[in-house]
């Protein structure tokens, strides 16, 4: 049986599909680098190198809404997105893991 189909994306200009996408990269990074969570000092030091260009990514998206005048961030449909996107998982890989897990 097949599982379930996840839920439609909501309706994103470009940009905000960019600011989400470069988003979730960034928070995977930190996720990789978190002392609590990762393995080794060399897959951390690989994802330390690697959040610079992401966070520029994430800025230019930024960037290009603040430009078109978009001044306000749509937080119901992004956090849809991020929903979608396992957003709630892949932000807790940053956090600092409950007791019962250490």
């Amino acid at each position: 049986m097949l599982p379930p189909e996840p839920p439609p994306l909501p309706a994103l200009t470009r940009a905000e599909g960019e600011l989400i996408d470069s988003y979730l990269e960034v928070i995977d990074l930190l996720g990789r680098i978190n002392p609590t969570r990762c393995g080794g000092t060399y897959s951390a030091l690989r994802a330390a190198q690697a959040l610079v260009g992401k966070a520029t990514r994430l800025r230019d998206a930024l960037t290009v809404m603040h430009s078109r005048g978009e001044s306000e961030v749509h937080r119901g449909t992004l956090t849809r997105a991020l929903r979608v996107l396992d957003g709630e998982r892949r932000t807790g890989l940053v956090t600092v893991p409950p007791p019962e897990e250490i």
